[in-house]
């Protein structure tokens, strides 16, 4: 809670602060908050102390109040009360309305503008490509040896709503490389491990955790809610059901995978391809070891993951040449890239000429092995 000053000459009166969607980002993404003041006019100054830049949004250049602002107390707007003045009481609740058209661009605070600056100085970004980038929404599969850099990387740029899919909870052998997890962590969920982490790097973003395996049954429901898809999973099962409900849903799929020396990265785009183009289907179970069977160097994290949070940015900036149609081949221990190209299969069953996947399906039995669940985890 948000602890206000009272206003002055009256008695501290704890009111409930409404902030419309527009206005969260000034107060850490949340909906309301606890304020303490005797009128309006109290309590949007000491809104203004405890969120620099909060007030700048309510008023015009003149100091008045903005005429496409409204602010309403108890439902009433307060130019059929007493305007600013009107005297409040505990339990009451504010409301700060801005007008809206379906396009206003994010402002930002002080405190962004700071925290953003080297963003904010490089032409390619900029102060709107900065706004970009706030206002977008990523969905990673994972918090593992991926989901870790990649989620820390893209909070740290101030990507708006990042949603985080996982169901292990934090064990000793994961903190080798994931570094969502510390070592107090052991035994809690890894989502809101990896929650508590990103706000403490960054508060000004949304993460949303998921703590569920995706499946056939909510794959849709979720990543229907993001803009981009970054695959970081561990088993084969979830990364065709990831890839095939991505493309169905027309959204940018950046994938990554590591395994001991080795690691891989690659950008899907609908219509350009697919994870089925460049592997039509998934190796017997047993032939390809996973990380909990072969190890893994935890530096390889970092290294495919910040490449994959970098096409994440690329794709919500438009800007560059993004992994598309091509994959890129990391061999730590001669410290070599390859780059080679891929290309869309016109007989692919799910982005072909004449697709016969259109909806998803039994990716167990496809793969031969199941999704993983809690009492069962591979570990990433």
């Amino acid at each position: 809670m948000f602890v206000l000053t009272a206003a002055e000459g009256g008695p501290p009166m704890s009111v409930n602060v409404y902030i419309p969607t527009p206005f969260r980002h000034l107060v850490g993404n949340r909906a309301s908050v606890k304020a303490q003041g005797g009128t309006v006019s109290a309590i949007l100054d000491d809104l203004d102390t405890q969120f620099p830049g909060f007030k700048a949004q309510v008023v015009d250049a003149s100091g008045e109040r903005a005429r496409h602002i409204n602010i309403y107390v108890n439902q009433v707007e307060i130019e059929n009360l007493e305007g600013e003045s009107t005297a409040l009481k505990d339990g009451d609740e504010v409301a700060v309305i801005p007008a809206l058209a379906g396009g206003a661009a994010t402002t930002m605070t002080p405190e962004m503008v700071e925290r953003y600056s080297r963003h904010l100085i490089m032409p390619q970004v900029g102060s709107s490509g900065q706004r970009k980038i706030i206002e977008s929404s990523v969905l990673i599969i994972g918090a593992g040896g991926l989901g870790s850099p990649v989620a820390l990387y893209l909070a740290l740029a101030g990507v708006g709503k990042i949603g985080i899919v996982d169901f292990d909870v934090v064990d000793r052998t994961n903190l080798q490389r994931q570094i969502l997890h510390q070592t107090p962590d052991i035994g809690k969920p890894k989502v809101i491990s990896a929650q508590e982490t990103l706000l403490a790097h960054n508060p000004n973003v949304d993460v949303v955790v998921h703590e569920a395996p995706i499946t056939s049954d909510n794959a849709f429901e979720i990543i229907g809610q993001y803009d981009i898809v970054v695959n970081g999973a561990d088993n084969f099962a979830t990364r065709y059901l990831v890839n095939d409900a991505a493309y169905l849903l027309k959204k940018p799929l950046v994938d990554g995978s590591i395994l001991m020396f080795d690691g891989q990265a690659t950008t899907y785009l609908p219509g350009k391809g697919c994870y089925r183009c460049l592997y039509p289907a998934p190796p017997p179970p047993g032939m390809v070891p996973s990380c909990a069977e072969a190890g893994v160097l935890g530096a390889m994290c970092a290294t495919i993951g910040s490449i994959q949070a970098t096409e994440v940015l690329k794709l919500v900036l438009d800007i560059g040449e993004p992994l598309v149609n091509r994959l890129l081949l990391y061999d730590a221990l001669t410290l070599e890239f390859r780059i080679v190209k891929v290309r869309r299969d016109p007989e692919c069953p799910l982005c072909g000429d004449n697709p016969t996947i259109h909806e998803l399906i039994d990716y167990e039995q496809f793969c031969g092995s199941p999704i993983p669940h809690r009492d069962n985890p591979t570990g990433g």
